[in-house]
């Protein structure tokens, strides 16, 4: 029961750290497009952030309970 919830944790966690860096380089491309820095910057982060996400998600889901 417990191996089944880590499980679908790390995949909710996954998807939602994909859909997050996707939102962030459609940010960053925005920025790029208009010459806006701050949101250039933002969206940069963003993505990072999100494959941040991807990768803690992943280490957790290799934790043996």
């Amino acid at each position: 029961m417990l191996e089944q919830a880590v499980e679908l944790f790390t995949k909710f966690a996954i998807i939602g750290g994909g859909l997050w860096t996707v939102w962030g380089v459609i940010t960053l491309a925005g920025g790029l497009r208009d010459h806006n820095g701050a949101q250039t910057q933002t969206g940069m982060w963003q993505a990072i952030g999100g494959g941040l996400i991807i990768a803690a998600a992943a280490l957790f889901s290799q934790v043996q309970i």
